[in-house]
């Protein structure tokens, strides 16, 4: 990962002051700069910082040689490994090089004021994001990824990235422990942060939905006085809870139910086959009929957090109006094509039991003359629950009237034996385990798949599940 400095240059000398390190400097040169930094050393060269970091598996600091041998002469690590001291080059030393990058982002954005949105969330926090991106750059200099730099390297390295031209920023904020949105928070600023949803993704590492929410309220820690958290009102977890802040924050509740205890009310929602109409109160002000290129309930959750987002910002109706119709969903995030006269939807992005079954809704919506199909996959990161999560999305798919159901993966299997429970008979369903071989479940669905049919493939991004729907449509 390698992003350009948005501000133009910084020196080491800024750098050990932002993060309370140790320089030490063999260039001869009072405050080596460069222009860019990187994590990876094979990217390393004269202008660029390398920050060596620590992770499961690589430790960065194994690679300082190659990155100096490469002309690197900036590095940032927990400690200079032997036989490098001397070479031409500055370090700034550091107890933890991942929070003193985040110090480091922060002392480098310090002066520039910059309005910041912040998403988190379990499921939907990309399409939030990028719908508070459609909005917001309609009416200021906007800054944002289109790529999901949302963890605690990638989401400071993008804030560094922000060119003085920009007056506003979106950034996404993933997490897999406690204290990681802390971190990114804390290093954005936000004036608007909001929490989308509390899943079952990350039950794995932090056990309890309850300890997930806990995580992602990390947020709010990051907003000054005056700021806006935005949370999911029909989450338990979200209502009425006290943010972990000493700052005076607004904290507005965002619902599909008619509940005057919100703040942002959706409501008169109409899902077609490829749109979905609704009508929005926010914070007082009423739109009627907008318009979103995206099928179901669920995104209109998403669309009404960007919505508020972008009011908050000073978005004008026709800015909210306009944001919202100009987003259209690419690569793996609900692709909805027709091929050889089969409607196919592509959502291999990530999956949880949420999106799971918002999925399964969208596919049910489609109009089609033949069968609706899906075609679904592990869902990772679920924890001791992950079985019992996996055959109830096989219920629900059954219950929602799927026609076909073909899974892959060890897990997926129990989507095909909750399918079963619920009446789908054993010639309506296929499974393959090994998702290192899915040419049987790519030969089945040739073999299966008419025009007039809809067909659904979704799964946790590791099963790489577009592979298959690649094999049966881009032949």
């Amino acid at each position: 990962m390698k992003i350009r400095l948005g501000k133009g240059c910084a020196d080491m000398m800024s750098v050990a002051e932002w993060c309370n390190g140790e320089l030490y400097d063999f260039t001869a040169e009072a405050g080596c700069s460069f222009e860019y930094v990187c994590t990876d050393s094979r990217e390393a060269d004269e202008n660029t910082m390398f920050v060596a970091t620590r992770g499961e598996r690589v430790d960065g600091h194994d690679y300082i040689s190659k990155a100096l041998d490469n002309g690197c002469r900036c590095v940032l690590c927990e400690y200079v490994p032997s036989g490098i001291a001397g070479r031409c080059a500055a370090f700034v030393v550091v107890q933890n090089s991942i929070d003193a990058f985040a110090d480091t982002a922060r002392g480098y954005r310090a002066d520039n004021a910059l309005d910041t949105v912040a998403v988190t969330g379990s499921v939907g926090k990309t399409t939030t994001k990028e719908l508070c991106a459609a909005i917001i750059k309609q009416f200021k200099n906007l800054y944002y990824t289109e790529g999901n730099f949302n963890s605690i390297i990638g989401m400071p390295m993008s804030l560094m990235e922000v060119g003085e031209a920009c007056d506003a920023a979106v950034f996404e904020m993933g997490m897999s422990a406690f204290g990681e949105i802390r971190s990114m928070t804390l290093t954005a600023r936000p004036r608007v942060a909001m929490v989308t949803n509390v899943g079952s993704s990350h039950l794995e590492y932090l056990k309890t939905r309850e300890n997930i929410a806990k995580a992602k309220l990390e947020i709010a820690e990051g907003l000054s006085d005056g700021g806006y958290l935005l949370l999911n009102g029909e989450e338990p977890l979200l209502y009425e809870v006290k943010p972990l802040t000493d700052a005076e924050i607004n904290t507005v509740y965002v619902t599909l139910e008619d509940r005057a205890d919100c703040g942002v009310r959706a409501s008169n929602i109409r899902v077609g086959e490829s749109e979905t109409l609704f009508d929005l109160y926010c914070l007082g002000v009423e739109y009627k009929d907008l318009k979103i290129n995206l099928v179901g309930r669920a995104f209109v959750y998403n669309a009404s957090f960007a919505a508020c987002a972008g009011q908050l910002l000073g978005a004008s109706e026709q800015d909210i109006r306009d944001g919202l119709t100009s987003y259209v969903a690419s690569g793996m995030r609900q692709s909805i094509e027709k091929k050889d006269g089969v409607t196919v939807i592509m959502d291999c992005y990530n999956a949880a039991p949420e999106s799971m079954r918002s999925a399964i809704d969208m596919l049910m919506a489609q109009k089609v003359s033949g069968r609706r199909i899906a075609v679904l996959g592990d869902m990772r990161e679920l924890g001791e629950g992950a079985v019992d999560m996996h055959v109830g999305v096989g219920k629900y798919a059954a219950l929602a009237g799927v026609d076909m159901i073909f899974t892959l993966g060890e897990l997926g299997e129990n989507i095909a034996r909750g399918a079963r429970e619920c009446g789908v008979t054993d010639d309506n369903i296929f499974s393959v385990l090994d998702i290192e071989s899915p040419k049987a479940l790519t030969d089945a669905l040739t073999d299966q798949i008419k025009k007039g049919d809809a067909v659904l493939f979704k799964a946790s991004r590791s099963v790489g599940m577009e592979r298959v729907a690649h094999a049966v449509f881009d032949k």
